[in-house]
């Protein structure tokens, strides 16, 4: 797919997709365990067949900024499609502070029905925009590192990289 570009950070190299508005619509680690369906959902959407140079180049800077921790947050636009479950379990995702972790039964509580740790976990692992949306903070109820679909050696570095991980 000519739309998904490559680009080299500090995790090494990922890929991202925009739409023709500039927002990213896909973000995701080359090696990335789901990336084939994730990529697949792509194909029905309006992708740019060439980032803006300077959406890309926003990107690459706010990746950078967070890899030196001059950067918490991101401002990046993007744009998520996925079922109202997924949607709702992104959100819960996007409100878990810079510096800590939620377990996955902690966000299955706040949906409002504490068995849904299963399905939190596959709403995790189909996050279409890694970093920007940060499920490297979803870990096991005991503290352990689990179910990070771009390898629990990045999400070590990240969490560590946000002083969330001590081990």
């Amino acid at each position: 797919m000519s739309a998904i570009h490559p680009i080299e950070t500090f995790l090494g190299p990922v890929q991202v997709a925009f739409n023709v508005e500039g927002e990213v619509l896909y973000l995701g680690f080359s090696d990335h365990e789901f990336r084939a369906p994730l990529l697949s959902k792509l194909e029905r959407l309006a992708l740019a067949p060439r980032p803006d140079a300077k959406a890309l180049d926003r990107l690459r800077e706010q990746l950078e900024d967070y890899a030196t921790g001059g950067r918490r947050a991101f401002d990046i636009p993007f744009r998520l499609h996925g079922s109202p479950f997924e949607r709702r379990v992104w959100r819960l995702l996007q409100d878990i502070p810079f510096g800590e972790t939620r377990s996955y039964g902690q966000l299955a509580a706040a949906l409002g029905d504490p068995n849904l740790s299963r399905a939190v976990g596959r709403a995790n692992g189909a996050n279409p925009v890694s970093i920007l949306i940060p499920c490297h903070r979803v870990i096991g109820a005991n503290g352990s590192l689990t179910g990070y679909a771009g390898g629990l050696a990045r999400k070590e570095r990240l969490l560590r990289l946000e002083g969330a991980f001590r081990a």
